[in-house]
């Protein structure tokens, strides 16, 4: 499955190099999962209720269930006094008969006695165990949950690509699922290349830097809602990249890489993947990020996206091209992350023809939202990314923008 071949002759847009890989690309198929595993995920069915909810009448206060006639009239002036036969607890598998005139005392949950139209509350009794005097009377059917009166068998509880939240996951368990149809999670490896690369936690040299790339986009795999697989550091050596590569596509459904993509004589991705054909190499108008690649490895085609190796750069494109594709693996809609509107705090410039992302704090206080960039434009600047939530994003054809202007904000770290 190559991936159409990236323009040689002009950069693409940002909206072009995303189209083609979602247009590249297909959903995983479903299966049935163990209702935790699910959460998050689309259903892939249409669920309907095998049974009634509430399943029986039951109590839904501790008291006294009666016949409504029988109490009618209490009131604390004129108190009904009933004899208690019996009682009635929660998971209680005896069932009781109320005859007229007799009242069982009841836990909230338990099954009604055949016969019992109310539940009389303890707060309104003197909580008698042998005899009770009931001071106010409840309306007929007051505290009485009804079989059938939440869901009816056969109800379509949740329609074809709902996501599973612990709000849907509980509905399904209370009809007694243990297994719902659904996308798995993509398991996405990531790899850093670079043989100035170390582990954090190691010695660094006066020429080498610790590997950041791997540990963020692994992170932000995750928080996409991926099942993230980091590789170890891989060095510039064509054969080691490949060796890895090749051992890595036994779990991958994605494979996405950092570095290595640009025009320098050591840019191992570029240079290995290009010779496979399958694999597109070029430049998107945007900044930062501009070198970019996608296609597809190994005998399955495991779809694969290179990033640039910069970390600021390589955020913002996994921001920008990978979360898509992961949602587009899940099933899950929007594929993109949706553009909120927001008051300019200061000015900026822009580079005419490449859409800027432009790292950013974005907040909502009585005035509305509002945002304000961070840092300076240097796609090495951790230290910026990291206090930043938002990315602005100026477009194209737009070249400086002024304080209270409104933007396009991408507002990172929440679902969508």
């Amino acid at each position: 499955m190559p991936s159409s071949p990236m323009p040689t002759d002009r950069l693409s847009t940002v909206d072009e190099h995303v189209e083609r890989i979602l247009d590249a690309l297909v959903p995983l198929p479903p299966y049935d999962q163990p209702l935790l595993e699910s959460l998050g995920l689309p259903v892939c069915e249409d669920v309907s209720a095998p049974m009634d909810l509430p399943s029986f009448d039951n109590s839904a206060m501790d008291g006294y269930a009666v016949y409504f006639d029988d109490v009618a009239s209490a009131s604390t002036d004129h108190p009904v006094h009933l004899p208690v036969v019996g009682e009635m607890a929660a998971g209680q598998t005896r069932m009781l008969a109320l005859s007229p005139g007799t009242t069982v005392r009841i836990m909230t949950g338990a099954p009604v006695p055949q016969g019992a139209d109310s539940v009389v509350p303890v707060e309104w009794t003197d909580g008698g165990v042998a005899n009770v005097r009931i001071t106010r009377a409840p309306t007929r059917g007051q505290h009485v949950r009804y079989r059938g009166e939440d869901v009816r068998t056969g109800d379509v509880l949740l329609e074809d690509g709902t996501i599973l939240g612990p709000r849907q996951l509980g509905l399904l368990a209370s009809v007694g699922r243990a297994q719902v149809a659904a996308r798995p999670r993509p398991r996405v490896v990531i790899m850093s290349t670079g043989s100035e690369l170390r582990e954090p936690g190691t010695g660094l040299g006066h020429d080498s830097i610790y590997d950041a790339n791997s540990y963020m986009l692994a992170a932000a795999a995750r928080s996409a809602g991926a099942i993230a697989y980091r590789v170890g550091i891989v060095s510039d050596d064509p054969q080691e990249f490949s060796d890895a590569l090749s051992d890595q596509l036994v779990r991958a459904d994605l494979v996405v890489t950092s570095g290595g993509v640009s025009k320098g004589q050591y840019d191992v991705v570029k240079e290995v993947l290009t010779e496979l054909g399958t694999v597109s190499f070029g430049e998107v108008a945007m900044q930062p990020g501009k070198p970019q690649g996608f296609g597809f490895v190994g005998e399955d085609d495991t779809p694969i996206l290179t990033l640039p190796g910069n970390p600021v750069s390589s955020y913002v494109s996994f921001e920008v091209f990978v979360v898509p594709a992961i949602r587009r693996m899940m099933g899950r809609l929007p594929y993109r992350r949706p553009l909120v509107r927001a008051l300019l705090g200061q000015g900026l410039s822009s580079a005419p023809g490449r859409r800027q992302f432009v790292r950013a704090r974005f907040g909502i206080d009585g005035k509305g939202a509002h945002v304000q960039p961070v840092g300076g434009h240097g796609s090495h600047l951790v230290g910026d990314l990291s206090d930043a939530n938002a990315l602005i994003e100026v477009p194209e054809d737009v070249t400086s923008l002024s304080p209270g202007d409104q933007v396009q904000v991408l507002v990172l770290d929440r679902d969508f």
